[in-house]
């Protein structure tokens, strides 16, 4: 079962929503509620999940390997010794 949604929109907006809705072949509607899905699931996406490519992979791959590092911080600032 679909539900509405009702939306105000500025005449620029509309005009802009009309044309692009033409260009792609699809109704307004149609277009609006595709364009706002997508930008909805990108934004709520998980943080911890992305794509890598071959390339990608291998470099993150290596970095993953090399031993962890020490990494001057807040706490160094704290302590006068380290200054």
């Amino acid at each position: 079962m679909s539900e509405r949604l009702h939306l105000r929109v500025e005449p620029g907006q509309k005009a802009l929503l009309e044309a692009a809705s033409e260009a792609t072949g699809t109704s307004l509607e149609t277009f609006v509620v595709s364009a706002a899905t997508e930008a909805a699931a990108t934004m709520l996406a998980d943080p911890r999940l992305f794509l890598l490519d071959e390339a990608g992979w291998r470099v993150f791959d290596d970095a993953l390997a090399r031993p962890a590092v020490a990494v001057w911080g807040p706490p160094e600032l704290l302590d006068p010794d380290r200054r």
